[in-house]
Parts: C-alpha cells; structure tokens; sequence
C-alpha cells in the first residue's frame, strides 16, 4: 500500500511523500515567507524589545517549530549583539514575531536583521480547519499617550478549540504608516467560544503620533485542540 514515507509518488500525493492525504506540503508548491521588516522599540533606556513583521503566502501550510535570529547594529552599522530563539510559522497571512528585554548596555538599537536559521519543514492545514479558527479582536482603545500609554482590547474565541499559549502583539503606527512602537501579551488559554480583556502598557510615551493600530493573535496552530 501507498504511504507517506516510501520515497515514491503514489496513492493520492501531489508530490514525492507530500501533498493529498500526506502531512508534510511539497516544497515546490511553497512560496518563502516574505519579511517586511524588524525593528528595535526602546522600552526605557538601554532596553529594547525587537519585532519582525512576516507574511506567510503559503495559505494552508505552516510550520510547527523553526529557529531564527535577530541581529542588531548602531548608527555607523557596527555589531552589537543578537538575539536567537525559536517560533512558529502560522498558515496564510500576516504575522509577527516579539522579542523582549533586550538589553545591549549603553548602545543603541539603529539596523535590525531578522532571518530564519533552518531550513523549515512545511506541513499542510486543512481549509476547513482554518475556516473554523476564528479569533476576533473588538474594542481596540489606546489612553494616557502623553505620560504612560495603555492599550486596552477584547478578543474572543469565535471557535469549538481550544487555544493555549496565545501570544498577542500590538502594534502601533503613525500617519506615515511606520510602525511607532510594539508591545506584547500572553494568555495562557483561551477557550471556545470565550472572551477576554487584554492589555499592553508602556513605561513612557511614544516618539511619535499613533494613528493607527494592529493587533495579531499568535498562537501554534498544530496545539490547539477540538473540544
């Protein structure tokens, strides 16, 4: 019988051990995930937190777990440190990756660098699965940007899974549409069909005015779990 992991193309695969029923998506039917930039945000002085913006194109694909790395330099482009951790890559669209407490003594932040480190290993997602997982972000209002800004929100689990470990990044951009500032929280579930508040302080107000403002849930869609 046909299966997954006998180096041949059979059975209802669209590639060798990919595609049709198999996990794993074929890699030529994969687009690379495009960065759109990565940034340094002074948290107070000689703290920074590092944000990288990503799109995945790949619309019913991701990738479970992958390393990467952020790299930063000063004005004159001289090194001055890095970060490396380790992610996951969310099916088709918009994402973000948070870096927090970076601390690079008395340099400062200017160029950010962000790459992955390995080769990732695509595995495909159901359209009806995605389909069903919808999360909802409402009553988005940001207060006391003058002295110590704090964005408050409501997201809700508009689905029957359970969502653990859901990390949620807020972003916020000026008339220009550069990014201002980011900031980041954690919930350490959310269930079905459940609500709840969230909130993102800053410690001293921003360098620029906040016009606009995105916030992305993060969470590993290969743990969530039907209820």
């Amino acid at each position: 019988m046909p299966t997954c992991m006998d180096g041949e193309q059979n059975g209802d695969e669209t590639g060798i051990d990919c595609g049709g029923s198999c996990p794993n998506a074929c890699l030529e039917q994969i687009n690379t995930v495009s960065i759109l930039w990565a940034r340094a945000f002074k948290v107070v002085p000689g703290r920074y937190n590092a944000v990288a913006y990503l799109v995945n194109h790949n619309k019913n694909a991701a990738v479970e777990k992958i390393n990467y790395r952020f790299r930063f330099a000063d004005a004159n482009n001289i090194y001055i440190g890095k970060r490396e951790n380790s992610t996951f890559i969310p099916p088709g669209g918009n994402f973000a990756i948070f870096e927090p407490g970076i601390d690079i003594g008395n340099s400062i932040p200017v160029y950010v660098t962000f790459e992955f480190t390995q080769v990732p290993q695509w595995l495909q997602i159901s359209q009806e699965k995605i389909n069903q997982l919808k999360i909802l972000v409402s009553n988005i209002q940001l207060f006391d940007e003058a002295t110590s800004p704090k964005l408050l929100a409501t997201i809700k689990n508009n689905s029957l899974f359970t969502l653990p470990n859901v990390d949620v990044v807020a972003i916020l951009y000026d008339g220009a549409g550069n990014a201002v500032s980011a900031s980041r929280t954690y919930l350490n579930q959310l269930n079905p069909l459940s609500t709840s508040d969230i909130n993102f302080t800053w410690p001293e107000p921003f360098s620029g005015q906040v016009v606009a403002k995105e916030i992305i849930p993060m969470y590993n869609v290969f743990s969530v779990k039907l209820q």
